[in-house]
């Protein structure tokens, strides 16, 4: 396949005629640098003997893509021979910790080898797609990515293994074309399909490029003739416009045809010619002209401008029967129109491609596009993809190579549970990159997660509580819900009697008489004592808002007033107990009976009708079961400033070894724990150890959640209040 940009012997020309052609226009700081990089890629070329691509040919391919000097550095530097033989270490003292992390991105797009043949499902290259982006974070690693890819395909020829030259031509059809469109990488784009198209249909291929009966080399020429043509005729008339072009190349010839079941003697866009121009009176302007010079087919005119189509593209499209008989599309628009077009939602990448819309992949992808055509360094675009680029959401990938999507900050149980219910329930361990790794391990993107499981067996009751991190999405704890109702009846009653034991234990309480039981079960609006047993066994009602309304001795809680359930000006509430909805006082609010919320537990407001803000704990059931058209009213509230605390004594006892009291304290800096003094009694025969500390809290539940992963710590026996 021939082509303006391939240069087959780019990488064999001399170092001299090659630091000419890098460094045209380029200062002389870059100039040194790129002659620095230039050097290390000259010699990879030298004494590596494996055909594949090299440093220089990259580096080539962006320099008709106008890439900067540091991308071309980086490309140069990201030679294979200087990743396998001198590695990283070597960059990163040689040329800077930024031209390194760059080069580590590369290298990383450059041996990721995770496709698979579930990749051929729409969803699933899209997702890998997605998640390509997310690990690599810099346009720039991509776009020398696509470059190196280009070269892949180009060395192919010399590939003796054909499922070899197949599975590199797929992949590059699934993932990588597909990332150059949406980039406005045209060249690029035309180049990878054509050449995979070669490698997958080879047959389809030979056939229909000698239907052309021209290569895209002379097609190019013929445009270009036209272009002069057209342009000549536009200033005749005194019109002012910008005129290009393309040849349509052979794989969207062979795709429209699939696509519309027509033969290639009914297309008539094999050339086309785009004009931009001011306004849309000068649209009609042009088109009088263009159908002036030229005899149009009219059943090939649309008029996009008075009629739009329904995602609100605009433009005039007409073919005219060219210079030697040859159908030529012109599609004629305004500035305005053409950015639409290219970065609106009728964006030509996603016309192409289908599928729904993602705002926020479409604002980071049209800033890279930006990117890529400003003339100047545009570092806020740059930080704007960084930030912006899927900042919610990440993108881990099974055992087999499939990509999951999760939210941020999910777990291998939130992963587990994304696969199937069942891996989710029977889920005992997890592998990240192939090292075990805790179950309240916060994934990221790029990461092989591998989900340990047991023949039989169920969740934790302890994975639903929010204060311990087990899981992080919603999905994955409806499903550990739905487990826990599913089970008998005496399971639950027993599951809720024994979180109830060991709460009452860990607060150092008695045995709670029946009346107790039917005040806790009055005090969450449930009929019976039974009624409250099973929902702490199905999870209902977590641990920390147990703890917070058993009445513990010793313990004086703080006092919320809540004045009339109103927070208005001179209500009587404490200031450092006021709260603060979305950063402002003083607004209508109350506090919820269905939970009871005190501070320094983490709080959100609902918006009632017509009586202000309800205030809930954040893992009240009331909230954490809300519908999702009702979650649209949850607001962001704060507690004030320094709530009123009171003493505890804690005792923890452990098995010592080194580390255990950094540990210890670790955990209750963690949640917010003021420690006031602490005493430590070790036994040197058995290394027993006796932990007395005296602390802050600011409520039962604060204190429970600390002593339920206090007990967590390595060597940790028991961690408990003191004489209880």
């Amino acid at each position: 396949m021939k082509h303006s940009l391939y240069q087959s012997d780019i990488s064999l020309q001399s170092h001299e005629h090659l630091l000419e052609r890098l460094c045209a226009g380029v200062a002389e700081a870059e100039r040194k640098r790129l002659e620095a990089a230039l050097r290390v890629a000259v010699e990879a070329r030298d004494r590596d003997a494996l055909v594949r691509p090299r440093g220089i040919d990259v580096s080539n391919i962006l320099l008709g893509l106008r890439a900067d000097p540091h991308t071309l550095e980086a490309a140069l530097l990201s030679d294979p021979w200087v990743r396998d033989t001198l590695g990283e270490g070597f960059v990163r003292e040689r040329f800077g910790e930024d031209v390194a992390g760059l080069v580590q991105k590369i290298n990383w797009l450059n041996t990721f080898n995770e496709y698979c043949e579930e990749v051929h499902e729409a969803e699933q290259a899209e997702l890998l797609r997605r998640m390509l982006l997310a690990v690599v974070n810099d346009v720039r690693a991509v776009l020398v990515k696509l470059a190196y890819r280009v070269q892949r395909l180009r060395l192919l020829k010399y590939e003796e293994q054909e499922a070899v030259s197949y599975r590199i031509a797929r992949e590059t059809l699934d993932i990588f074309a597909p990332l150059a469109n949406r980039l406005g990488l045209g060249q690029l784009k035309w180049e990878l399909e054509d050449l995979s198209f070669r490698y997958i249909e080879p047959e389809e291929y030979r056939s229909l490029a000698k239907s052309l009966a021209s290569n895209r080399g002379e097609r190019e020429s013929y445009v270009h003739r036209f272009i002069a043509l057209l342009e000549k005729a536009l200033a005749d008339q005194e019109v002012k416009a910008r005129v290009y072009g393309r040849p349509k190349h052979l794989y969207s010839i062979w795709s429209k045809m699939r696509r519309k079941h027509v033969g290639l003697e009914d297309l008539y866009d094999l050339l086309a010619v785009r004009v931009i121009v001011d306004k849309p009176a000068t649209c009609y302007a042009v088109l009088g002209v263009v159908h002036g010079e030229w005899l149009h087919i009219p059943k090939e005119f649309d008029d996009y401008i008075a009629n739009p189509k329904e995602n609100g593209y605009q433009s005039l499209h007409t073919v005219v029967v060219g210079p030697e008989g040859r159908p030529v599309e012109i599609q004629i628009r305004t500035h305005e129109m053409h950015a639409f077009a290219e970065y609106g939602v009728a964006a030509h990448w996603r016309y192409k491609e289908g599928g729904g819309r993602d705002s926020a992949l479409e604002n980071s992808i049209n800033s890279l596009r930006r990117l890529l055509e400003s003339k100047d360094d545009d570092r806020r675009l740059l930080e704007d993809f960084r930030s912006e680029l899927f900042a919610d959401q990440i993108f881990v990938l099974t055992p087999k190579g499939q990509v999951v999507r999760l939210k941020k900050g999910a777990t291998p149980l939130d992963f587990a549970y994304a696969i199937h219910s069942e891996v989710g329930h029977r889920c005992r361990g997890a592998k990240v990159n192939g090292s075990i790794v805790p179950l309240t391990y916060s994934l990221k993107s790029g990461e092989k997660v591998e989900i340990l499981t047991v023949k039989v067996g169920g969740p934790s009751l302890g994975w639903l509580d929010p204060h311990m991190g087990y899981v992080q999405t919603s999905h994955a704890r409806a499903k550990i819900r739905q487990w826990f109702k599913q089970q008998d009846h005496d399971k639950h009653l027993r599951s809720g009697r024994a979180l109830l034991e060991r709460e009452r234990h860990k607060l150092g309480l008695g045995a709670l008489k029946d009346a107790e039981l039917a005040e806790l079960a009055h005090h969450f609006h449930l009929q019976r004592p039974d009624d409250l047993l099973l929902a702490l066994g199905r999870g209902d009602i977590g641990a920390a808002q147990l703890a917070a309304t058993l009445k513990v001795p010793g313990f004086q809680l703080p006092v919320v007033q809540h004045a009339g359930n109103s927070s208005k000006a001179g209500s009587g509430i404490k200031e450092a107990e006021q709260v603060s909805v979305q950063g402002i006082r003083n607004l209508m609010m109350h506090f919820a009976h269905c939970c009871e919320p005190v501070p320094r537990v983490p709080i959100v407001g609902y918006v009632t009708v017509g009586r202000g803000v309800a205030i809930h704990r954040a893992d009240c059931p009331n909230i954490v079961h809300l519908p999702p058209r009702r979650k649209q009213r949850l607001i962001e509230v704060s507690w004030g400033s320094g709530a009123v605390s009171a003493p505890a004594e804690i005792e923890v006892r452990a098995i010592d070894r080194k580390g255990l009291l950094k540990d210890v304290t670790q955990v209750l800096a963690n949640e917010h724990i003021n420690i006031i003094r602490t005493h430590t009694v070790t036994d040197r025969e058995d290394r027993s150890v006796i932990m007395e500390i005296a602390v802050e809290v600011f409520d039962v539940a604060q204190l429970s959640v600390a002593l339920d992963k206090l007990c967590q710590v390595n060597s940790v026996i028991h961690a408990g209040r003191k004489g209880h």
